[in-house]
């Protein structure tokens, strides 16, 4: 993987083998950022990466001026190699070794953008759950985002807050305010 923009453009990150993993791909993560360039002035954003595995996006929003930048997962070796690129890269990235679910009952933090790439086998009833605790706990800021990546087999235009999609190969991006 590598940072596409910011102060570490063009830098490769390369997570261990071990990790269980399966990073945005650079074509999907390009695209995202591109619409959030439209939508967010990124120094300063508060921004919290939910199933953050390898922290490629934290990463990413780091590089362009993001942070504080919360990324949560519940695999202690993701956790451990988050917090190993963050302090290389001098990024403002906390990791979190939780439960999202859990996370979000008690989340410490209102954030301008939520971002989640739960894994692909989640199912609509999962992915509901993460809208609906981000709204009912009142976890964005005034304006702030909501951004579930999943399965182009899922539709998820039904739920509340729901405001657009962008397909991207096999990734999809649903967006909620």
């Amino acid at each position: 993987m590598r940072i596409i923009s910011g102060i570490h453009k063009g830098k490769r990150i390369t997570a261990p083998k071990k990790l269980p993993i399966r990073p945005t791909t650079d074509f999907a993560k390009e695209a995202l950022f591109n619409i959030l360039n439209n939508r967010f002035h990124f120094n300063g954003l508060v921004v919290v990466d939910l199933f953050s595995g390898s922290g490629n996006i934290a990463y990413e929003f780091g590089s362009r001026g993001a942070g504080p930048i919360t990324a949560v997962d519940e695999n202690f070796e993701c956790v451990k190699f988050i917090d190993k690129i963050s302090k290389e890269l001098d990024l403002d990235i906390t990791p979190v070794k939780s439960d999202v679910f859990k996370y979000l009952e008690k989340a410490p933090v209102k954030a301008d953008i939520i971002f989640a790439d739960p894994p692909y086998d989640f199912d609509v009833a999962a992915l509901s759950r993460l809208v609906t605790l981000t709204f009912e706990k009142g976890l964005l800021k005034e304006d702030g985002e909501l951004i579930i990546e999943h399965s182009k087999r899922l539709d998820l235009s039904q739920s509340d807050h729901f405001i657009e999609i962008r397909k991207y190969g096999n990734s999809v991006f649903s967006f909620f305010s």
